[in-house]
């Protein structure tokens, strides 16, 4: 049950975080839309940065999980359309799913105050996918599937515009299908580019 409380703090910290920031969340209001007292927040939290803490820990245990960390990479695909297949589950995933969304929101806003927040937007939006996709890269480069190059400089060509559209889908959620299908037409365009002419 404590378990379960907790889960829902987190849970609602993520909401309203992402939508009022860290200095423009109050815990009285958090612990009011769980239909807590203060104190019933203090019971697992000892304070509003505890649970900011816990919130970023839990987004890097849940961003790990689901899309891939250091310690946890994708599979290097086996062809082309493998490439392709994979950068777009990854981008569904990452505009489709509400936490992930929020987290993004939250890194955003806070980058700028916290130094945490700031590691963590650089990590997901710029250099974990640059180093994700530089081992992706160098492994299909081993496979003969795309022609010699940098592949970390490759990585960063491919995935900066990527960033940049997923970006577009939080700030205009409307034009998100059109979106995915410039990603998808990118990473077509890419192959098509670099893939392996032997």
């Amino acid at each position: 049950m404590a378990n379960d409380t907790k889960e829902r703090i987190l849970a609602a910290a993520l909401e309203m975080f992402s939508q009022n920031g860290y200095a423009g969340t109050n815990i009285r209001e958090l612990s009011a839309s769980l239909g807590l007292v203060k104190s019933g927040v203090y019971k697992h939290f000892e304070s509003k940065e505890a649970i900011w803490n816990a919130l970023l820990n839990q987004m890097i245990a849940y961003y790990g999980a689901h899309f891939g960390s250091p310690e946890h990479l994708p599979p290097v695909p086996d062809s082309l359309e493998g490439l392709v297949t994979m950068t777009m589950q990854m981008v569904k995933f990452t505009v489709h799913d509400e936490k992930v969304i929020m987290t993004r929101k939250l890194l955003t806003l806070e980058q700028f105050r916290d130094v945490r927040a700031r590691e963590l937007a650089t990590k997901h939006f710029l250099t974990g996918l640059t180093d994700m996709f530089t081992h992706i890269f160098a492994g299909m480069m081993e496979q003969g599937l795309l022609r010699r190059d940098d592949p970390a400089m490759l990585a960063f060509a491919y995935t900066a515009p990527i960033s940049a559209l997923i970006h577009l889908c939080d700030r205009e959620p409307e034009k998100t299908e059109k979106a995915i299908a410039q990603i998808e037409a990118f990473s077509r365009h890419f192959v098509k580019v670099y893939g392996s002419l032997s």
